[in-house]
């Protein structure tokens, strides 16, 4: 069984690795960000208060997450494995993670900062389409404080994976399919089936 987590901040690819691998391997697709989605178009209680946080760019407290987290792997439908999708974001959400799972790899889409105000804002610019998403979120100043609260937050977990020598960095610069076969290859997993196609969204 593979348990990997996709570590990268917004606009890096995350979701997009996340589903190939998921389609290409049959690993369960497991995405924080879908979930709280799920939440507030179903209108529910959490979706309430993860709207007053998010609108103000801020990442959902550790308490919350983790909360969401802990019932989604619960539910143990990853018969091969799974992929994380934004989680973990802090030590104590990784801590968790060690306590509970045997983990394989976190993988580190790396991208400079440049490039990722480059593609969020394209992506503000076109919406759907073009291989990105729109989001309500996509604005500069929504963006700077999200990336400050990153850097801050998120970044030091990759001394931790690497101490544990769990570390994968891939560059995450390149087109979908290079970045994927990258992907792909530092987890020595095969090649996918014939006519799978690379293709997501940025």
């Amino acid at each position: 069984m593979h348990k990997y987590i996709l570590i990268g901040p917004q606009g890096s690819g995350k979701g997009t690795q996340a589903r190939l691998l998921c389609r290409d391997y049959d690993f369960e697709h497991i995405s924080i960000g879908d979930i709280f989605r799920w939440n507030m178009a179903h209108h529910t209680k959490l979706a309430a208060r993860i709207r007053r946080i998010m609108n103000q760019g801020l990442l959902v407290p550790d308490e919350i997450v983790e909360e969401v987290v802990r019932r989604r792997l619960e539910e143990h439908d990853w018969n091969y494995g799974f992929v994380l999708d934004g989680f973990p974001r802090t030590r104590s959400q990784a801590e968790y993670l060690f306590e509970n799972y045997n983990l394989d790899k976190a993988i580190y889409l790396d991208i400079p900062e440049d490039v990722v105000y480059q593609r969020v804002m394209h992506r503000a610019k076109v919406g759907e389409g073009d291989g990105f998403t729109k989001r309500a979120d996509d604005n500069v100043e929504t963006l700077k404080v999200r990336l400050r609260e990153y850097f801050e937050k998120t970044v030091p977990l990759l001394e931790l994976f690497e101490s544990k020598q769990m570390l994968v960095r891939v560059d995450g610069t390149g087109a979908i399919e290079e970045v994927y076969a990258a992907i792909r290859k530092a987890l020595n997993l095969p090649e996918p089936p014939p006519g799978a196609a690379a293709s997501g969204e940025k």
